[in-house]
């Protein structure tokens, strides 16, 4: 029976390119896109990144009782929802699963599919590189938006408050400080804990 492995942390914290990284090596590890009613960002692609889709046809998919977890996120430009979806992307008889989410989204996945199916992989970065990191992200879009990227960040704090992390029993941190080392030790967690048992 598979497992799934859900990349979590903070904005910028280097998620998506963990994430990518982790597929390169490893594309043996299903891919499940979620859903957002957020704008497309430059270099994103539909049905690669997210799933990017109306508010009219999430709440069409919501009264179809398709919308497993959903989260709210009301940012300077109108509020913005992020979602998985019971599409049809997951049967844990076919293999093992990696997904980004949220510590909510986490906790709902927990709660449809098991806590023996979904494995944490908590990605934590000093604050100040964080905030570096996001500045540059911001910096490189078509119409960069501040005030955005300032309560993302202080949301950020609440959101993954230690509090929050101690509830969800959440243990393990992988340091994103060398991209490198934060691979190897997600390939550790995923690999000792579905095959061969962590050192």
């Amino acid at each position: 029976m598979g497992k799934l492995f859900v990349i979590m942390g903070k904005s910028a914290t280097g998620k998506d390119t963990l994430y990518k990284k982790i597929k390169e090596r490893h594309p043996e590890l299903k891919e499940i896109v979620t859903y957002t009613t957020r704008p497309i960002r430059k270099g994103e692609t539909y049905g690669k990144e997210y799933f990017f889709v109306s508010k009219e046809e999430m709440y069409e998919m919501k009264e179809q009782g398709k919308i497993i977890e959903c989260r709210q996120y009301n940012t300077v430009l109108g509020p913005w929802f992020y979602f998985t979806a019971d599409d049809g992307q997951i049967d844990f008889s076919t293999g093992d699963y990696l997904l980004i989410s949220t510590l909510a989204g986490y906790e709902k996945l927990q709660g449809v599919f098991g806590m023996e199916q979904i494995v944490p992989l908590y990605i934590e970065v000093d604050d100040i590189e964080r905030l570096e990191r996001a500045v540059a992200r911001e910096r490189a879009q078509t119409t960069p938006c501040v005030p955005e990227l300032c309560r993302r960040f202080l949301a950020d704090e609440e959101d993954f408050s230690e509090e929050k992390l101690q509830e969800a029993g959440i243990e393990i941190r992988i340091i994103n400080k060398d991209c490198e080392q934060a691979v190897e030790h997600i390939e550790k967690l995923i690999y000792g804990s579905t095959h061969v048992g962590l050192d």
